[in-house]
């Protein structure tokens, strides 16, 4: 059995379970010029972009928002007695509006971001945002700005000259008025222009609202929730317009906030005033009539008893009255929360004593006007409403509970009122009618100018308020700028590892795409098979390389299979035979047939080579031999004798070859004839060993006809060449034992390129006195890879 046999494997390899690391490197190494172009390359695009690449500021600024809770003034006293307070702002609400489209809007236009002034510098440009030699101002623009770009030459500090795209010039004074596609503009110099006299200035003009979707997206506010402060930050080119933009955008929203406090309070204002106006009226009308009814009935002094029952009864009165218009307020606020259309302003709480519904309508007003905010810079179908409808719907709901409780008591109150009014009005049944009259109509003055006199003082009040209010937002720190970071660093960094990962990609990607076996590891794990040899690759030219008398590698390796094939035989003496073959074309078994057949007969072996590839037969070549004489085809069709197709090989007196003759129509019948197993039986008898060269085994079936008329089959597998897939097929030829004795040679290992037979040690077969240097060029590094 041949797996019993003791065989010789000189300069193979053990490799472990895991790959080597040494491997992998030198299947790398083996291609640095390439990782060495590649990196000088992504070096000096690295440099390009660093030398042409602007520095970018972080500019940063911070904002606090007002507490509400923790905090309290006079002013904030008044207005919640007024339910003119608001619940504490929503912090996150505020980082939205701060980044809302009409205050970044207002910062844009402001600022006039949406023009841009440079001067080109060779491959580069300046921004001239805080240099520009001139300030461009559009009067009346024609339709929708778009994009646009002028071109201007400084001439003198009186005019200019404008450079158009079809190479015409025109000249212009500062205080001419320029008529464009876009509309009407002119340009004012500024302090600098003496400076770019003679030279060229580029203005570029973008569309507002495109400059504003910049900024809204670039600007970002990130909130420190338990200061609460907000960090505004914008990377710019341009550190100083990035400071610009951050304080003018903090003053906006401080704007906008004042206006909205402002908003809140006059929104009180009026309501006074509407009640104001009202009290007036009817305030008139009860001092007209008790003028009216003294005057006609002489009515001038009353009783001490009636000073007693009009003092009851007025503050009974007056008792009342409070209940009654506590009443009208509450049910004033019960019919605001039950309305379905209530986006309006919440009524006063004036005159209610309860604190926790006066705090729940204050906290109602506050969401009612800050929905009202995020509607007029947000859409209502925002997520950002939800929490807010639910905080509504939830405050609603316990204002209805306790107007329920409070309304319950105040009725109660003014029934038992009602019961002591009549006592009163009981005890002074004896007062004439008139006076009895007076009192009522008394009652009612005064009922009217109190609630008067206590509107007016808290108007006054508000007035006051609205006058000083202040906004809720204080800046902690005003817009500043660091010195960027260097620049080079990350470009070169990221370079570099391009540089490596380019040629890896490409070198590991190659042999992914290739799918080929690389080493024997792959082979033993697919196949199963005994692997007799492996021979590196040789790049001197020569086919027979065994003839060299000089010590090499590849000769020691041929004389290596040459024992093991001796082992493989089992001491047989005379007529082995061997085929040879593979499973396509190009894996080198006619290489190895001729030089094995060399190698057997330097040794003593009388030894024959058949080429019987017939479709392309490469031994006539291999051995230099004449061709266009008779050979193999004629002797299988019966036309010529053995003795006239053997022919010495010129090389050793031990070998001869039979060369396939001329290529026939039908090879593979010929190969089945009665002669071809008669030829084989004869040579035996003559020859020590006979080596066939048959055809590519997955291309035609040659090699199975062949196969039993064979000792041993010699099955070559090339690396960097074969197919993965053709592993499995060998080992589907082994299972169904369609060639006897299959036994694989390793052939064309490249040491170091495919990071398998780097330990391959040829310093012992160099008999140069020194490792042979080739000249580096673009053509060898392209064929390394």
């Amino acid at each position: 059995m041949n797996n019993e046999q003791f065989i010789l494997t000189p300069y193979t390899e053990v490799e472990n379970e895991k790959k080597d690391l040494r491997g992998i490197l030198s299947q790398y190494l083996y291609h640095w010029p390439l990782f060495f172009i590649s990196i000088l390359i992504v070096l000096g695009l690295a440099f390009l972009y660093i030398e042409n690449t602007k520095p970018i500021y972080h500019v940063k600024a911070k904002l606090s928002i007002k507490d509400e809770k923790q905090t309290s003034s006079d002013k904030t006293a008044i207005l919640e007695e007024l339910n003119l307070s608001t619940a504490p702002k929503l912090v996150e609400s505020e980082v939205e509006v701060l980044k809302s489209r009409p205050i970044i809007s207002r910062v844009v236009k402001d600022l006039k971001l949406w023009v841009t002034y440079r001067e080109h510098i060779n491959y580069t440009y300046n921004d001239l945002y805080k240099t520009t030699p001139v300030k461009f101002t559009l009067l009346a623009p024609s339709k929708e700005l778009k994009e646009q770009s002028i071109e201007i030459t400084i001439n003198s500090n009186n005019d200019y000259l404008i450079n158009k795209s079809d190479d015409e010039v025109v000249r212009a004074s500062f205080k001419n008025t320029i008529t464009s596609g876009f509309g009407k503009w002119k340009l004012t110099p500024t302090s600098t222009l003496n400076e770019y006299i003679g030279k060229t200035i580029n203005i570029y003009i973008e569309n507002p609202e495109s400059t504003i979707n910049d900024y809204q997206s670039r600007i970002s506010a990130d909130l420190n929730k338990t200061a609460p402060i907000i960090e505004l930050k914008i990377d710019e080119e341009v550190p100083e317009r990035g400071v610009d933009v951050l304080n003018n955008l903090i003053a906006v929203y401080k704007n906008f906030n004042v206006a909205d406090k402002n908003k809140e309070t006059q929104n009180t204002l009026k309501f006074i005033d509407a009640r104001l106006a009202l009290l007036t009226g009817e305030l008139t009308e009860v001092e007209k009539d008790v003028e009216g009814y003294k005057s006609s009935i002489g009515l001038t002094d009353i009783s001490s008893q009636s000073k007693v029952y009009l003092e009851n009864a007025q503050t009974n009165d007056g008792k009342m009255n409070e209940v009654n218009v506590q009443l009208n307020v509450i049910n004033a606020i019960e019919a605001y929360v039950n309305s379905p259309k209530n986006a309006g302003n919440a009524p006063a709480t004036i005159g209610i004593t309860d604190p926790g519904l006066t705090n729940l309508v204050e906290q109602l007003t506050k969401l009612q006007i800050q929905r009202e905010k995020l509607l007029s810079i947000t859409p209502e179908s925002n997520p950002i409403f939800a929490p807010l409808n639910r905080q509504i719907g939830s405050i609603k709901t316990a204002i209805k509970e306790s107007i329920r409780n409070i309304k319950s008591s105040l009725v109660a109150t003014r029934k038992q009122l009602q019961r002591f009014n009549s006592n009163v009005e009981s005890s002074i049944k004896n007062i004439p009618g008139q006076e009895r009259k007076y009192v009522n109509i008394k009652r009612q003055q005064s009922i009217k100018e109190s609630l008067y006199i206590y509107l007016l003082q808290k108007r006054e009040e508000v007035a006051l308020s609205y006058a000083s209010t202040l906004t809720d937002a204080r800046t902690v720190e005003d817009a500043y700028y660091e010195e960027p970071l260097s620049r080079k660093e990350y470009p070169l960094t990221i370079a570099l590892v391009l540089g490596l990962l380019i040629p890896a990609g490409l070198i590991s990607g190659r042999q992914l795409l290739r799918n080929r076996v690389l080493t024997r590891k792959e082979i033993e794990k697919a196949v199963g098979c005994p692997l007799i040899c492996e021979l590196v690759q040789e790049s001197s030219g020569a086919p027979l390389v065994v003839l060299n008398r000089n010590a090499n590698a590849i000769g020691e390796q041929f004389r290596a299979l040459r024992t093991n094939l001796l082992h493989l035989y089992n001491k047989q003496q005379r007529g082995q035979v061997m085929l040879f073959t593979s499973s396509i074309a190009g894996e080198g078994k006619s290489y190895i047939a001729s030089n094995i057949s060399a190698s057997l007969a330097i040794s003593g072996k009388k030894t024959i080579i058949l080429e019987l590839d017939l479709r392309k037969p490469k031994i006539t070549k291999i051995f230099n031999l004449k061709t266009g004489g008779a050979g193999l085809s004629e002797l299988l069709s019966g036309s010529v004798l053995k003795e006239d197709v053997i022919q010495p090989s010129g090389v050793h007196p031990n070998l001869f070859v039979m060369s396939s003759g001329s290529i026939p129509d039908n090879p593979t019948e010929l190969l089945e004839t009665e002669r071809m197993e008669s030829l084989i039986n004869e040579l035996r008898l003559e020859f020590d060993n006979i080596l066939i060269d048959s055809p590519p085994l997955r291309l035609v079936a040659d090699a199975m006809i062949l196969a039993k008329m064979t000792d041993i089959t010699l099955y070559v597998i090339r690396q960097g060449h074969t197919g993965k897939s053709d592993l499995t097929f060998i080992r589907q030829v082994r299972e169904e034992q369609k060639l006897p004795n299959i036994n694989l040679i390793f052939n064309g290992i490249q040491s170091g390129r495919y990071g398998y037979g780097y330990n391959y040690d040829y310093s012992y077969y160099d008999t140069k006195g020194g490792s042979e240097r080739r000249t580096l060029s673009v053509s060898n590094i392209i064929s390394r890879f």
